[in-house]
């Protein structure tokens, strides 16, 4: 992670302040768990917790003590142990690193995710916001980048409010998948130490025990929970791309806000650039380059190995402190996004008509005409709009064919622009609830 691309919250979470604070109380809770059936007497697990919850533990410290040792939790245990003093000796009674280790990775995801559901939930409120806005706000509906028939910019919107609904539902999944707790020992089969220690500890933490671990929590979990972010960060991509598209100078149906003082290029002074969508589809990529480290982190050696804990480190705060950053961005943009419909209305109106075919087409094949005719008569008049700029209706009207079989009365009603969007209500009421 970087600062640019970080908010503070976030990175708090990850900060190694944060990470030993969460080892200390994982361990606290456990020495609880083990006075409450007599294993270390009761005054050791007060003293453990008001020293350590007085202690400020100094990470240069730590690091210095994981020189010699080589090994991250032993380097705490004994920075721990300078505050706790003698009864520090009932620290860790029966537990393994992993314990520390994997209970406050989920932990720190846990919390991630709390802030990313309340990112996706100010997303979802400017979606709404804007869709309602622009329900009615007639465009062009684009397949392969060409024109294809009319429907409402609010019903783009109204898309992009599904697509992040259901991202929504994916996290809350993915944080229920990852939030266990595993307090079981060497190899995970609580020789050394009670199963009730890791039911208390879970509980403290707000987790759930892990119901069978070897010596760390199973890595589908986390391979479950990265990938869903990655499905996350396409949805972001999928709308900058929309916005990218439409921000075009042939296009310029929408752009991002442009603040007053902004530059678009050193070069060129007259560039308004959509520099944050392009910012987001970046974004994206890296959040989903995480997903596949964590797939490759399920295979472990037998009962544990640390191939694993190197990939951790780095995609854990990365892929959240990324998303995070990007969700809030997309907010901002739709928050802001300027919306032209004078250009969405000469856009539409391009191809004099075109937009139209497909019930024209459908009129014919109704009045009798074989579907092969009908396609054929109807591409035959849209030639020549797409070849020699003729207007559709006009074309219609002029071919012999077309008004044998239709009168003219009925191909003009066929080229009512309300007709491709009296369904809207419809699409709002399934999306929002309420048209």
């Amino acid at each position: 992670m970087i600062p640019r691309y970080s908010r503070p919250e976030m990175v708090a979470i990850w900060s190694q302040e944060t990470k030993f604070r969460i080892w200390f109380e994982i361990e606290a809770h456990a020495c609880d768990a083990l006075a409450d059936l007599g294993v270390i007497p009761k005054d050791a697990a007060k003293t453990i917790w008001e020293k350590g919850n007085a202690a400020t533990f100094d990470v240069a410290r730590i690091d210095e003590i994981e020189r010699e040792t080589k090994h991250d939790v032993i380097a705490f245990l004994t920075h721990l142990a300078e505050f706790v003093g003698p009864d520090s000796r009932f620290i860790h009674q029966g537990m393994t690193s992993s314990d520390v280790l994997d209970t406050c990775f989920n932990v720190q995801l846990v919390r991630a995710t709390d802030l990313m559901l309340a990112d996706i939930d100010a997303l979802l409120a400017a979606l709404k916001h804007r869709a309602f806005e622009h329900k009615d706000t007639v465009t062009i509906g684009r397949s392969h980048g060409i024109h294809a028939e009319p429907t409402t910019f609010g019903v783009k919107l109204a898309l992009a409010y599904a697509e992040f609904d259901r991202c929504r539902a994916r996290l809350v999944a993915a944080r229920e998948e990852v939030a266990t707790c595993a307090i079981s020992g060497a190899v995970g089969t609580f020789a050394n130490i009670d199963p009730r220690v890791e039911e208390h500890v879970a509980k403290a933490m707000g987790l759930k025990p892990e119901p069978v671990s070897t010596q760390v929590i199973p890595r589908d979990r986390h391979a479950m929970y990265f990938a869903t972010l990655g499905v996350i960060a396409s949805c972001i991509e999928r709308v900058s791309i929309e916005v990218r598209h439409l921000q075009r100078t042939e296009v310029l149906e929408a752009e991002e806000y442009f603040a007053p003082g902004q530059k678009g290029s050193s070069a060129m002074p007259h560039k308004r650039n959509p520099i944050l969508t392009e910012n987001l589809t970046g974004l994206a990529r890296m959040v989903r380059s995480y997903a596949l480290p964590a797939m490759e982190n399920v295979a472990l050696w037998h009962e544990r190995d640390i191939s694993h804990s190197s990939v951790e480190r780095m995609i854990g705060p990365d892929a959240t402190v990324t998303l995070d950053f990007a969700l809030a961005r997309l907010t901002n943009v739709i928050d802001k996004l300027l919306v032209y419909p004078e250009r969405m209305d000469r856009n539409l109106n391009q191809f004099k008509g075109l937009v139209h075919s497909q019930r024209v087409l459908l009129a014919l094949t109704q009045a009798g005409v074989s579907r092969e005719d009908a396609y054929r008569l109807v591409q035959r008049n849209a030639m020549r709009v797409w070849e020699h700029g003729a207007d559709f209706l006009t074309e219609l009207l002029g071919d012999r064919e077309v008004t044998d079989a239709l009168g003219e009365a009925e191909i003009r009603e066929k080229f009512d622009l309300g007709y491709h969007t009296k369904h809207v209500d419809t699409i709002f009421s399934r999306v929002f609830g309420t048209a």
